[in-house]
């Protein structure tokens, strides 16, 4: 391990200088794909070029030259005879179905991809105080992540997910090609940090047959890996409520055919709440190499040391009364989560020729956690290392186009767990948590593999059809090395193999606008501790959840390309729905409780409302109407057919309106609205809908000087309001106690700082 890391990092020094003569590549500056038909022509027009496939230009004499390409802005750059030059294009944030998308294999634009696909750029993620990813991905329709603390959160994309209870769960999230879900299905994003980020991509539903065809769909966190030809030094300071303070320091190093991005943070908050004390640093190294026109590597590193204390849910009363204490339970015994955990990956990317690429990432991930909760006390660990691989062509078949992929993702790792009693009782209160007698001792080995084929034919010059297939095989081995308690849930489970087909067809209805309809089938596997029965054997009997999706939609640009928007409408059926059922005071089993239906209606506008030398105003907005039902739900001899589904708000909308000035003000007002929530699977009790509204403005830097500013200020939930910013669903009452269903948002809040950055 150590020999492959220092491989790796001579990388970082690697000093190409066999330049060719005014050649070059283009690459968009946030994702490193490299871009064609990026349209080339010097000050008078006398020469007009565009790039290849690859992103290679040739330029034949030197001269001062226009990039310029749709969705991005334009670039004015001298070239030099006998050099080569590497050109980033930074995409435009309000015009993003121009842009081209990482996340799908045939770097098509995003308004002619048959499926619902959100992005945000590195303009939209800094837009926010760049220390809670909740608010960015709020601004996605269909998204929907609660946000009890700064480490406990639940994301649902579509009303998938809504039911685990304090994490994310049957949605797959990918830092680049790396898998940030776990082999047991669960997915953490939150404790990455956001200034690494050059692009999010969220593609929504099981329409990914190369990321899993999870029902839920995928979110694909893509690190900034640093600019060419630049060297430079930022160092950032935040404050604000509740005792925040952020220090960020990043480095840049790059020349003609290398770039490495550098980041450490240290972040610190009091937390709103009692036993809400958050600690974190993280060290993330991302780089990218071109050895040659036809290979380049990426290396990754991620590593994170987090100490958070749990403030845990609360009841009604509390919520309402006092809201900013702690569960008593997770108080007294002082509750928290420590650990470390770190990624690791490489990627080749290599051209065979102009119509054959192959994509191959290896991977490795650990994490060493520590967590006293109330009821015991955990510790755990785990490994996993992985691979995924893929080709991606063009061929001619009947005169048209076939452009098609094939690949595989291998991915396993090994979780060893422990709890112990909690003593914290029989301690003084100012103790907390103490560890007492093993209760529990598991190892557990988790592994998939997923087959993919995906590929798109044109059928005509507007018309196209995408087919893609997605098998997977999940397999858990659970061995049982604890004997106190007389039981063994040592066993072994396979799903066997899932077939989950796509198929799409899109037509450009005119040169802006454009229909796609798309069917696909998606599944969730549930994790290893949902199939154990009491007894402690392995339930045989319990199925994956899984269902088709039916969707229509439309991308486009209207009124001068001023407007662009985004439609879909879907209906989605999930049979075998997994839910938690009590067989005794502290024992659940998973069973397959019945069928949900997913009906759906998203909607993303984008306008310029105003742009000129000296200002420009932006408007975004998202709406999304959830229409989501319990089919047929029987748990045990409850029936909840017909009701509303437990944890998705009925509706959310988001609104923000962006001002830039050419002196460097700028402004965003942030309005967000949530719907009512259903807490309970009968319906009895609903959380009251809210709305919030936020802001930042601040100064900046205008000109490419070596010395660069940025000094912000923001605001949220300007006008105080009390609400829930997550809500635990189906909470119990025990000993008389009330239902803990809410973890209370905080009020009204700032936050401030500064950017300073120095470019060699």
């Amino acid at each position: 391990m150590k020999s492959l890391f220092f491989i790796i990092l001579t990388f970082f020094f690697i000093v190409q200088t066999n330049a060719q003569n005014s050649t070059g590549k283009v690459i968009d500056s946030e994702n490193s794909l490299e871009l064609s038909n990026v349209t080339i022509s010097n000050a008078n027009h006398t020469f007009v070029t565009t790039t290849t496939v690859n992103g290679f230009f040739s330029l034949p004499k030197k001269d001062t030259y226009l990039f310029s390409k749709d969705g991005y802005v334009s670039k004015t750059i001298y070239i030099l005879e006998d050099t080569y030059t590497l050109i980033e294009l930074v995409a435009i944030p309000e015009n993003l179905n121009e842009i081209i998308i990482t996340s799908n294999n045939f770097q098509s634009k995003l308004k002619v991809l048959p499926s619902a696909i959100s992005v945000l750029t590195a303009t939209d993620i800094a837009s926010n105080n760049m220390i809670n990813i909740a608010p960015i991905l709020n601004t996605i329709p269909g998204v929907f992540m609660h946000n009890g603390t700064l480490t406990t959160n639940r994301i649902t994309m579509r009303g998938i997910g809504s039911r685990n209870l304090f994490g994310t769960s049957k949605i797959r999230a990918y830092y680049q090609d790396i898998p940030l879900t776990n082999g047991s299905g669960a997915s953490t994003i939150e404790d990455i940090e956001m200034h690494t980020l050059g692009r999010i991509e969220v593609l929504k539903g099981p329409s990914s047959s190369t990321y899993g065809a999870g029902l839920g769909g995928t979110i694909q966190l893509i690190p900034n890996k640093g600019s060419f030809n630049k060297t430079s030094i930022n160092s950032g300071y935040t404050f604000g409520s509740y005792g925040l303070q952020k220090y960020l320091l990043q480095a840049n190093f790059g020349n003609l055919k290398n770039s490495t991005n550098i980041t450490y943070s240290n972040t610190h908050s009091d937390g709103y709440r009692a036993n809400n004390e958050t600690d974190r640093q993280t060290f993330t190294v991302a780089s990218n190499h071109f050895l040659g026109d036809s290979d380049k590597l990426t290396f990754i590193g991620n590593y994170i040391d987090l100490k958070a204390y749990i403030p845990s849910s609360i009841n009604e009363d509390d919520y309402l009364n006092d809201p900013t204490s702690a569960a008593f339970t997770w108080g007294r015994a002082k509750g928290y989560e420590d650990y470390k955990k770190g990624l690791f990956g490489l990627s080749w990317e290599h051209n065979y020729n102009s119509k054959t690429k192959q994509y191959t990432s290896i991977f490795t991930s650990f994490l060493d956690a520590y967590e006293p909760r109330p009821f015991n006390i955990l510790k755990e660990k785990t490994k996993g290392i992985g691979m995924r691989s893929r080709i991606v062509s063009e061929a001619t078949v009947f005169n048209n186009s076939l452009e098609w992929t094939l690949g595989a993702e291998v991915f396993k790792d090994n979780n060893t767990y422990q709890t112990y009693e909690n003593l914290y009782r029989d301690f003084p209160a100012e103790v907390g948590s103490v560890a007492g007698d093993q209760l529990s001792n598991f190892k557990e080995k988790r592994k998939y593999l997923n087959l993919f084929f995906d590929s798109k034919y044109k059928i005509t010059e507007k018309t196209n059809f995408t087919l893609g297939l997605n098998f997977n095989a999940t397999s858990y081995t659970l061995d049982d090395d604890f004997t106190g308690d007389g039981k063994d849930y040592s066993g072994d489970y396979d799903f066997g193999g899932i077939l989950s087909p796509k198929f799409g067809l899109t037509h450009q209805v005119s040169k802006n606008t454009m229909l796609y309809t798309t069917v696909s089938h998606g599944f969730s596997p549930p994790s290893l501790e949902e199939t154990l029965l009491p007894d402690g054997l392995i339930n045989t009997d319990i199925k994956p959840e899984s269902g088709w999706n039916y969707e229509i939609g439309s991308r486009g640009d209207l009124f001068n390309n001023k407007l662009h928007f985004n439609i879909a409408i879907y209906k989605m059926d999930v049979k075998n729905l997994l839910v938690a059922r009590r067989t005794a005071s502290d024992e659940f089993i998973g069973v397959n409780a019945g069928k949900t239906q997913y009906n759906g209606i998203e909607i993303a506008l984008n306008y310029q409302l105003l742009e000129t030398e000296k200002l420009r105003i932006y408007h975004t907005n998202a709406f999304a109407y959830n229409d989501f039902k319990f089919k047929k739900f029987v748990d045990d001899s409850d029936e909840y057919s017909g009701n509303d589904l437990t944890g998705v708000p009925n509706f959310t909308f988001n609104s923000n309106l962006n001002i830039e000035t050419s002196l460097g003000f700028y402004a965003l007002l942030n309005y967000n609205t949530i719907g009512q929530i259903p807490m309970r699977d009968d319906n009895s009790v609903y959380s009251d809908a809210y709305q919030l509204v936020n802001t930042k403005f601040g100064f900046r830097s205008t000109n490419s000087n070596k010395f660069q500013f940025d000094l912000y200020v923001g605001v949220n939930n300007i006008f105080d309001e009390k609400y829930a910013s997550m809500l635990l669903i189906n909470a119990g009452s025990f000993g008389g106690n009330a239902p803990r269903y809410y973890y209370p948002g905080a009020p009204s809040n700032y936050y401030a700082g500064a950017n300073l950055k120095f470019v060699f």
